[in-house]
């Protein structure tokens, strides 16, 4: 087995060569997809599952010597993919609803790796989507910093004008607030338009690993409530199973091909409501621009550029 010793090298020889990750310290699914590949051709290939892991961690999996690791410390081997958490959490429900049924474990990880992949390709599609309005959003909000800046340029005193006159501190005030606003506001709009946490219909996928392994339907779907309860797919996926389910029961035909469809079909809707919501983000976007931005362009650039003219040119009467 690994010593802990080698897992501590390992990790830290490996750590950031082999494991990049997103924001928040979580390993994507696309690199998850990777290793659980390489873990189903090592398996087919004959190799016992122990054995595979300890050839990845020979590779350089970070997350090979993790588990290995745990392991050695005389945690099971499944809870301790279990324990790595986020999408390591979904193989190793498939790895336990696997070995629970004897489904072939080989083939499990082949169907979860490609199940990975296309939730990977969704969340990179729709990030590169989201790209372009996000980053003219966050342009645009130095557009009343270069406002400012531009009444300098032309020779006008305007941060002495914000930041001595009465009228200048109502400007200087109002418009910081209003680009608060604005930030918080675009940001707000951005998170929301950003791709849905989980695995597009993977909860369809575990279904049918249970299913392989000639579980009933009953006892598959106590598995997979078990493994995974009720947080980790949509409201509407439990119910579009169920239809699945009832429609397998009354043609009379394997419920297996037909999940399969269902986990497509719930990958095909989660791409295209994605590309939605980041279309409709361009528009939506313009509602911070009109009633925050641009109004903190005129009182931080336009303002104090006429304030200051005021306060320079000699009245008629005077």
């Amino acid at each position: 087995m690994v010593s802990d010793g080698y897992a501590r090298r390992g990790a830290r020889g490996h750590r950031r060569a082999r494991r990049p990750r997103r924001r928040g310290g979580e390993i994507s699914e696309g690199e998850v997809a990777a290793v659980v590949r390489t873990l189903a051709v090592l398996l087919q290939a004959g190799a016992a599952p122990l054995t595979a892991w300890r050839h990845l961690a020979e590779s350089g999996s970070v997350d090979a010597v993790e588990v290995l690791a745990d392991v050695e410390r005389g945690r099971a081997l499944v809870d301790a993919i279990r324990a790595r958490g986020g999408t390591w959490r979904m193989v190793g429900a498939a790895w336990g609803i696997a070995a629970t049924v004897g489904a072939p474990l080989g083939e499990v990880l082949r169907a979860i790796a490609a199940a990975l992949e296309g939730a990977s390709e969704i969340r990179a599609e729709i990030s590169v989507a989201l790209a372009e309005p996000a980053g003219t959003a966050r342009l645009m909000l130095w557009l009343p910093l270069v406002g400012l800046m531009l009444g300098i340029a032309l020779g006008f005193d305007t941060v002495t004008v914000l930041l001595t006159q009465p009228a200048g501190w109502i400007c200087l005030a109002m418009g910081l607030g209003l680009l608060l606003v604005a930030r918080a506001w675009t940001r707000a709009l951005v998170r929301r338009a950003a791709p849905s946490p989980g695995i597009p219909g993977f909860r369809a996928e575990l279904l049918v690993v249970a299913l392989t392994g000639g579980t009933a339907i009953p006892r598959a779907r106590a598995l997979v409530e078990q493994e995974i309860g009720a947080d980790d797919d949509p409201a509407t996926a439990g119910e579009e199973i169920e239809r699945v389910l009832r429609l397998s029961s009354a043609a009379g035909v394997p419920a297996v091909e037909l999940l399969r469809a269902e986990a497509d079909r719930a990958r095909r809707d989660a791409r295209t409501a994605g590309r939605t919501r980041a279309a409709r983000l361009s528009s939506r976007l313009l509602l911070p621009l009109g009633a925050c931005t641009l109004p903190a362009f005129m009182l931080l650039g336009v303002a104090p550029l006429v304030l200051s003219v005021l306060s320079t040119t000699p009245l008629p009467f005077a």
